[in-house]
């Protein structure tokens, strides 16, 4: 039964893959993007149940963590064009 989740997942992960290199806009390939860690998350946690490796879990909750503050500075990113704090940064350029 894992086996099949497992083998369904990774076939869930190539499709995202393909949504991600041919996605029309950059928020599709974001969402791609964030959609393919969170199957990995999964992937994960399947694999080390699968391996009796319950130790797979942590790291599986640690990509999680990754995975969305990662999503989160990217979309900053492209829709501010700067990760820091932009007011600090406009006022050492003023003054």
């Amino acid at each position: 039964m894992f086996i099949v989740a497992t083998v369904s997942l990774f076939i869930a992960m190539i499709l995202v893959l393909i949504r991600l290199f041919a996605g029309p806009s950059l928020y599709d390939r974001v969402l791609a993007l964030n959609s393919f860690g969170t199957q990995t998350v999964l992937f994960i946690g399947v694999v080390g149940f699968l391996m009796g490796r319950p130790d797979f879990l942590d790291i599986a909750l640690l990509y999680a963590l990754i995975n969305f503050v990662g999503t989160i500075a990217i979309l900053k990113f492209f829709r501010y064009r700067a990760i820091g704090d932009m007011r600090r940064d406009m006022g050492e350029a003023d003054g």
